[in-house]
C-alpha cells in the first residue's frame, strides 16, 4: 500500500478515530484483498513508530492537573494512543508535528483518544477472511520502541 492510498484511507475519519469512524474504515479496507489490509497495517504501524520520540512522548496531558499543578506526564499507553489521534487526524496534521512539535500537543488530551484506529487491521482481516489476525508488522509501534526516537533509553 502507497503512503497515498494509506492517507486516503485515514482521511475517511474525518480527523477523529472514534469508535464509529474505525468500524467503518475497517468495513472499507475488509473489501479490498488481504494485501491491502497488511499494508495498511505496516503504513500504520510505521507512522505510529515515527512518531514515537521524545519531544512527543515527554509532552504532558493537556486535561490533567495533579494537586501542586505540576504537569501530568502520559503514560506509555496515553503516548500511544496520542499517537494514533495525530495519525487519524491525517496527514497535514501527522506531517506538521515533525517541523513543530508543539503542534503535537492538543493530541495529549484525554478527549483526543485514538487507540480506536489500532483495531482496524484486526477487525478488517477478521470480516475479510473469517480468521483471527496474527501479524506482526515490520515496526513495533508501541511507546518508546523506536531507539532513534528516544536516544537516552538505548542500552
Amino acid at each position: 500500500m502507497t503512503w497515498a492510498d494509506f492517507w486516503a484511507l485515514i482521511a475517511t475519519l474525518n480527523g477523529e478515530a472514534t469508535e464509529e469512524s474505525c468500524h467503518r474504515l475497517a468495513e472499507e479496507l475488509s473489501r479490498r484483498p488481504v494485501s491491502d489490509i497488511i499494508g495498511f497495517a505496516e503504513r500504520h504501524a510505521e507512522a505510529l513508530h515515527r512518531l514515537d520520540q521524545e519531544e512527543f512522548g515527554t509532552l504532558p496531558v493537556i486535561d490533567m492537573t495533579p494537586p501542586g499543578g505540576r504537569p501530568f506526564p502520559q503514560s506509555a499507553d496515553g503516548f500511544l494512543y496520542s499517537r494514533c489521534a495525530v495519525v487519524a487526524a491525517g496527514r497535514a496534521v501527522w506531517e506538521s508535528v515533525f517541523s513543530d512539535p508543539g503542534e503535537f500537543a492538543p493530541y495529549t488530551s484525554t478527549e483526543r483518544d485514538g487507540e480506536w484506529l489500532l483495531y482496524v487491521p484486526d477487525e478488517a482481516y477478521e470480516r475479510a477472511t473469517g480468521k483471527e489476525w496474527d501479524h506482526t508488522t515490520r515496526y513495533c509501534y508501541e511507546s518508546y520502541s523506536n531507539e532513534d526516537g528516544w536516544p537516552d533509553l538505548r542500552s
